[in-house]
């Protein structure tokens, strides 16, 4: 299949580059991982007067941050009673409270450091695939206004209207949410963390790690850095570090593809509110709008043919007018997720912590609990970490699960959408 490449890398109007790390350095937190969780550390770290360094082993957001698919959601995938089912009703209140505001979190970010992300606030839509989907958002909708969501359920014929396409059954507006260009939006935070102070290092891959008295000891390309407190925000991206070993969790791969900007003619009936979507489906998709007037569409599993040919029948499905459209980009990213799809946050030593799991929710909850991470490093505070920090964690057999996930989409896809 002819690589087509990301629109996101073309099209971001935010610009980062940094150069390798040298020399010896030493600073209060090293953050590993140029992502959302990681550039978000480093900017709440730098203010509040830490001595920062972030290592990524490629560029600013070339991992999952930069693949996404820049819905700002509300929440996680897992409705709010299934969050404090498996939590607990406290801690499960507790991570349902920070997420419900995580999108306020990351506009605020985005206005203060005016990052230049094609912001659009018109909430998300959450799209009915079959009828028993939109009895589960029913469900869903009841448990949010328990919790004074600003949700609110539409009926098949207000989809359309909201979509362009009679494809759904029904959906759920959630209101707090909104889309971004991701890639632009995580090199601003990067650029706002340098602005600040924070040294910030790309092609620097973290080749080992090993506590040495009070201090972490970081080895990087022929660097040799100390650290008081560690954050290692790699998630689906993570490399393998001498000396440290994290835990396996299934990966998940997530296609997109893109269409050439179309006309108002044609396409001013497709999500005309700018809402961006998705769906119920197990086998989960992706529809928004960019602001160039692209259509975006995307699912589960990697770039291979398979995908991209499903791709481009739903498209014609969905939107007959768009059956000849030209596509100038498709791309895949990595997704981290756990068993029961719920983010973790992991001792990894004294004053250490993993983040990783998002399960494809990466722009809020990965702002979120970066910040969150780095107050709680730097003072030595975990009350206001979303979830309690773990010591271990362990997923039974990762890499069977992975295999599961990508041969499950691409058999649904081989068949999908075929008329």
């Amino acid at each position: 299949m002819r690589d087509l490449g990301s629109l996101w890398r073309d099209s971001a109007a935010e610009t980062f580059s940094a150069p390798p790390v040298s020399g010896d350095l030493s600073c209060d937190l090293l953050v590993i991982g140029g992502g959302f969780t990681g550039c978000s550390a480093a900017l709440k770290a730098v203010g509040q007067g830490a001595d920062v360094i972030l290592l990524e082993s490629d560029t600013i957001g070339h991992g999952g941050s930069g693949r996404n698919v820049g819905l700002v959601n509300a929440g996680l995938w897992l409705p709010p009673d299934t969050v404090c089912d498996t939590l607990g009703t406290e801690a499960g209140e507790r991570l349902n409270t920070v997420l419900a505001s995580a999108p306020d979190l990351v506009f605020d970010l985005i206005a203060r450091h005016d990052i230049a992300c094609e912001p659009r606030r018109a909430g998300t839509l959450h799209l009915a695939h079959a009828p028993r989907g939109l009895a589960q958002l029913k469900a869903r909708h009841a448990q949010l206004i328990r919790r004074n969501a600003p949700v609110t359920v539409l009926d098949q014929t207000e989809t359309a209207a909201r979509t362009g396409t009679s494809g759904f059954h029904g959906a759920l507006h959630d209101a707090r949410a909104g889309t971004v260009q991701p890639l632009a939006y995580v090199r601003g935070l990067a650029r706002a963390a340098r602005d600040m102070g924070a040294r910030l290092f790309e092609n620097s891959a973290a080749s080992a790690i090993t506590r040495q008295g009070d201090h972490w000891i970081i080895r990087s390309n022929d660097a040799t850095l100390r650290a008081k407190a560690l954050l290692v925000a790699t998630n689906a991206y993570h490399r393998p570090v001498a000396h440290m070993t994290l835990p396996h969790v299934p990966k998940v791969n997530y296609f997109q593809l893109a269409t050439a900007p179309l006309g108002n003619n044609i396409s001013r009936d497709i999500l005309p509110g700018g809402e961006g979507c998705w769906d119920t489906g197990l086998i989960m998709s992706s529809l928004r709008r960019d602001a160039a007037g692209r259509v975006i569409l995307g699912g589960m599993g990697d770039d291979t043919g398979v995908q991209a040919g499903w791709a481009r029948r739903k498209l014609a499905q969905l939107f007959p007018q768009l059956a000849d459209a030209e596509i100038t980009h498709q791309w895949a990213g990595q997704i981290s997720m756990t068993s029961d799809h719920l983010p973790r946050i992991l001792r990894i030593g004294p004053d250490a912590l993993s983040i990783f799991g998002y399960s494809g929710r990466g722009i809020a909850p990965g702002t979120a609990f970066g910040q969150a991470a780095a107050h709680a490093l730097l003072t030595g505070d975990d009350s206001h970490l979303p979830l309690d920090p773990v010591g271990a964690h362990i997923e039974r057999l990762p890499g069977l699960k992975t295999a599961i996930y990508e041969t499950g989409a691409r058999l649904v896809h081989a068949v999908s959408a075929r008329r």
